[in-house]
This record gives C-alpha cells, structure tokens and sequence, in this order.
C-alpha cells in the first residue's frame, strides 16, 4: 500500500478508527481518498466505473440525509482517484459541437479510434496511450463547495508537476486547463492538460488528462475543446525525451493532497 499525504506518515491514523485531529476528520469530513491505478483501460468501462462510485456515494449521502432527520449519525463519503490511461478515443461533452469530430466512422475505423458522447462538460477531446488521466470521484462536502475552486486547484496540481519538470505554466482567462506560453500576448499558446468535470450534490466525476508521452497527430483529427487558435503539446515533446507516466504520476499525487489537505492511498 502507497500513500501520498500532506502530512507525515507518522501521523496517519490508525487502522480502526480515526484520530481526533487527524487530515481524515475535520469538522466530520472525510478527508481520505483511495486511490485506483488502472493503466490501460478501456473508456467505457472506466466510464461505468466512474457511475457506479458516483452513484453509490450519491445512495449514501440520501441515507445520511434520513440519518439525520431521524437523529442518527451519519456514515462518511467516500472519495475516490481512479489513474489510467485509454486506448485511443474521442469524447464530446454535453456542451461540445458534433463539427468539432472531423474524422466520420469508417476514420475512426482506420485509426484504431472510437468516440463516445459524456455527461461531462466542455467540447471534443482525445485520450489515447501515454496521456495520464484522473478521474477524481470526491464529495465536495469532505473539502469545500465550490466547482470553480476544485478546478483551479486540479489545475494547481499540474501546474506544480510540470515545475518540477523545469516547464513553467499556467492558465488562460476563460479556458480551462493548463498551458505553456499562457501569458498575455505569447506567441506559441499551447494546452497540455486539458479538464472537463460533472458534479452531482457535490460529487464530482470525469476530470483531467495531461499530455506525457501522447501521439499529439491524433488531435489534428479534432478541434480540441473548440478552440482552432492554439496548439497542443506533451511533456515529452516540450522537455525533448520521453518520461514514464509512473514518475509523472508519483509527482502528481502528493500535489493534489496537500492542495487538498487530503491522504490519497493507493488501493
């Protein structure tokens, strides 16, 4: 078992129970996430696992509500990381435009690629082998009840990985992600991490996908997130070798716990 905090390990809490105190109990919320290393795994199948988490956190959540109207207590959500990376696909958020595809079946076909309308929010998407994508399943109750908050602080997250990589990024007002070259007037912007989220009651699904090792030819079939001004880029292609998507992840995860004062285990 791995665990990636922001405290030490020394004050974990132990097995049975939680230590009055301790990053797991503040104010009764649940600050562990466990935390699923999936590799390659296939997008419909990650989907589903998504809405199951999510549906059961939501079950529990009206059990707690009923809880309390009846003077019980309650018992802690859950909150849940799941890391992969997915064969080559496109995804189209609810907000996203069908033009935005510009391959039709039978080019989906001869690229090895499939597409799938989501729930999520935002355009046209590609993931495909060397991106590393995560789907964070939290209930926004443990932590804090803003959407606008949780997305700067997965941009946060990346933002501190690709630093120590020697890449300095950022944001782009009214574009969500991360990019190098953000900065007013920049020739050459370029998004790296591309997000597109859903929250239900404060639990929250779909997530991020940051550009590592992945073929970037595969969004010159889209126009990713709708945008037709700006390009895409990798970790790999801006540092000019390639990096293992374990040692980015292992970067990126102690970042997301102290962002969000939270101990991620792995499952």
């Amino acid at each position: 078992m791995s665990l990636y905090s922001s405290c030490s390990t020394s004050s974990l809490p132990p097995a049975s129970g939680t230590r009055v105190g301790s990053a797991t109990e503040t104010l009764g919320r649940n600050r562990q996430v466990t935390v699923y290393q999936l590799g390659l795994a296939d997008y419909e199948a990650t989907w589903a696992r998504q809405e199951e988490l999510l549906a059961a956190t939501l079950a529990l959540k009206v059990r707690n509500r009923q809880a309390a109207e009846e003077g019980r207590p309650a018992e802690p959500t859950p909150n849940y990381l799941l890391l992969c990376q997915h064969p080559h696909v496109y995804t189209l958020g609810k907000s996203g435009k069908p033009e935005h595809l510009l391959l039709d079946e039978a080019g989906l076909q001869q690229h090895g690629a499939t597409f799938h309308r989501i729930n999520r929010g935002g355009d046209i998407t590609y993931h495909g082998p060397g991106q590393l994508v995560g789907y964070p399943i939290l209930d926004l109750d443990n932590f804090f009840t803003d959407i606008h908050r949780y997305l700067r602080l997965l941009e946060e997250a990346v933002i501190r990985t690709l630093a120590e990589y020697g890449l300095t990024a950022g944001r782009i007002a009214g574009l969500t992600g991360v990019w190098l070259d953000f900065e007013e007037g920049a020739p050459n912007p370029r998004k790296i991490c591309a997000m597109g989220v859903k929250c239900s009651r404060w639990v929250t699904m779909h997530g991020f996908a940051l550009n590592v090792t992945t073929d970037l030819s595969y969004f010159g079939y889209i126009v990713p997130c709708g945008i037709t001004d700006k390009a895409v880029t990798s970790l790999a292609q801006e540092l000019g070798h390639a990096v293992s998507l374990s040692e980015v992840e292992q970067r990126l995860v102690p970042h997301l716990a102290a962002l969000f004062e939270a101990e991620f285990t792995v499952a």
